[in-house]
């Protein structure tokens, strides 16, 4: 794992010998009794998941699933400008309640909270500016599909494969290794991919990465002139007309935790062109065009329009109404609307399909009414949808799949800049600490950042704080503190990744917790990327199964 690197406001390291290097900055006097904070050192860009990430944990095949052994895992950030001058465990107490206190307590005595590299004895310890701060926690990853990860093309440009349903293509909220950057790395041996454009975690279908920084900006550019098209297919439900129809309801975003949408005039301005394949008495095949590229733009459409996808697990449900949401028609407030939504999935034992967890919902993580006193006086467990926790992977603005070119055009350069934007070692935190570190007050100055930019914690999707800990549950304090040397998980060097698998961890509630696997049915959503085409490119995938005429319901 990498290591903190230089910061910001100290001299940058020169190469040996040149002339007119900056002095190392000299060590502030101390005064009786405060606490040293060494200051943060940029470290080298550019970084990707290489073989230390990847040797974290293996892959096993249970049940028609792919699923990861459990492994250590170190969360990592320095500390932010509204933790400043706050104790440890205040920041614990009113923005990571996903556990209780004695639970942190307990991680603390076991060596697994960390401060500047040293164990945390003490969570009254005040917090400072450049604090680095590392959180080790037992990792448990939902299951994937089995079905294999197919390679349609490669060569010294770009490697085409056809994503499965049910995997997302990098890591974010609990997905690590079973996303499609790192199976890539592990059983194929590509690594240091430029990402493209983005699926869905249960869409299936042609999926590009670049090999170079160079191929990733000439695709860019022809994204920006739309010069790339994009056609999936689908099964909706009931009969859909068989002449074409032209979409262009604008698309709001209703929550990125859960990952829900809908029809509204405050929406984004969208475009999708639909044209009926078959029609076999019950369900129908059709042929999407997108031609901009919101937030699942295509399911949202097919739902308004009243033939949603069959086994949309969002957009075909109960919770939406009696008509499924057909033109709008929802009777319910968005509070009200994932409410139900949530409890639709919570009685059917299948949270799991939508990419969250019970503990997901239960984590207030950064409670946007704590502002910088911390008097936070709202329960996170009293709005535990609109929490800031890390939301679902099926959010992130598909303007990653078509590349919105307002997106691109406010900074063309935006993927050459920093071309593993989207695939580096996710401590983006540590790896920039401009981000946090330099301006204390980044927080205080806008403490609505979140509400401003909600898609700040999804553009680099394991963007957790250091808290992200094991789910929520009521904890024996005599379990936590049993075995203490296993608690510690040999983790004192700052290595993750050591075999969590072997034995259960003490600390670990997920260990305690038996939960059940969807069926490989259950992982499987009839919405596929079929083609993808630009200037002197076409890559196509096979129609799937559920597509074809003699497929039978």
């Amino acid at each position: 794992m990498a290591e903190p690197g230089s910061g910001p406001g100290g001299a940058r390291d020169e190469e040996p010998g040149k002339e007119g290097a900056a002095p190392a900055p000299k060590k502030r006097r101390l005064a009786g009794g405060e606490r040293y904070v060494p200051p943060p050192r940029k470290l080298s860009t550019g970084v990707s998941f290489g073989a230390e990430h990847f040797a974290e944990t293996s892959y096993y095949f249970e049940g028609g699933l792919r699923k990861v052994r459990p492994y250590y895992f170190d969360f990592r950030t320095y500390c932010k400008g509204r933790w400043v001058g706050r104790s440890l465990l205040h920041v614990f107490g009113t923005e990571f309640r996903a556990q209780p206190l004695d639970f942190y307590r307990a991680a603390a005595r076991a060596g697994r909270l960390r401060l500047n590299e040293e164990p945390v004895r003490d969570l009254h310890i005040v917090l400072k500016n450049n604090d680095f701060l590392r959180n080790t926690v037992h990792r448990h990853e939902p299951p994937v599909t089995a079905q294999p990860l197919r390679i349609l093309a490669e060569d010294e440009e770009v490697v085409v494969v056809d994503k499965p349903s049910s995997l997302p293509v990098h890591p974010c909220g609990r997905f690590r290794h079973n996303t499609v950057i790192f199976i890539l790395g592990k059983e194929h041996g590509l690594t240091e991919l430029h990402t493209l454009h983005r699926l869905d975690r249960m869409t299936s279908g042609v999926l590009m990465f670049a090999k170079t920084a160079a191929v990733s900006k000439r695709i860019d550019e022809q994204v920006r002139e739309r010069q790339l098209e994009k056609e999936y297919v689908c099964r909706v439900v009931g009969e859909f007309p068989e002449h074409e129809v032209v979409c262009e309801e604008p698309i709001l975003v209703v929550s990125y935790k859960v990952g829900v949408c809908r029809v509204d005039p405050k929406g984004k301005p969208c475009k999708t062109i639909f044209q009926r394949l078959s029609y076999n008495g019950k369900t129908s095949v059709v042929k999407c065009l997108p031609r901009t590229g919101r937030t699942h733009q295509i399911r949202v459409h097919l739902q308004y329009l009243g033939h949603p996808i069959v086994n949309d697990p969002i957009y075909n449900m109960e919770a939406w109404g009696p008509d499924r949401g057909k033109g709008g028609k929802i009777g319910k407030t968005d509070e009200e609307l994932l409410k139900a939504l949530v409890e639709e999935h919570r009685s059917k034992q299948s949270l799991e399909i939508l990419g969250i967890a019970e503990e997901d919902l239960n984590s207030g993580g950064e409670n946007k009414d704590c502002g910088d006193s911390g008097d936070c006086t709202k329960s996170a467990e009293a709005d535990p949808i609109n929490g800031n926790s890390c939301p679902a992977e099926d959010v992130k603005d598909p303007e990653r799949d078509t590349k919105d070119p307002e997106r691109d055009t406010k900074d063309p350069e935006r993927d050459t800049k920093d071309p593993e934007r989207d695939t580096k070692d996710p401590e983006r935190d540590t790896k920039d600490p401009e981000r946090g570190a330099k301006d204390p007050e980044r927080d205080a100055k806008d403490p609505q950042r979140d509400e401003k930019d909600p898609e700040r914690n999804v553009k680099d999707p394991e963007r957790n704080d250091t808290a992200a800990c094991p789910p929520n549950s009521d904890i024996n304090q005599e379990t936590l503190e049993k075995d203490k040397e296993l608690g510690s998980c040999g983790n004192q060097d700052g290595q993750t990744g050591q075999k969590g698998w072997e034995e259960k961890d003490p600390l670990c509630v997920e260990c305690r917790m038996s939960r059940r696997d969807p069926s490989p049915k259950e992982l499987v959503m009839f919405l596929h990327a079929l083609r993808y085409k630009g200037a002197g490119f076409e890559y196509c995938s096979d129609m799937p199964e559920w597509a074809r005429d003699d497929w039978e319901e």
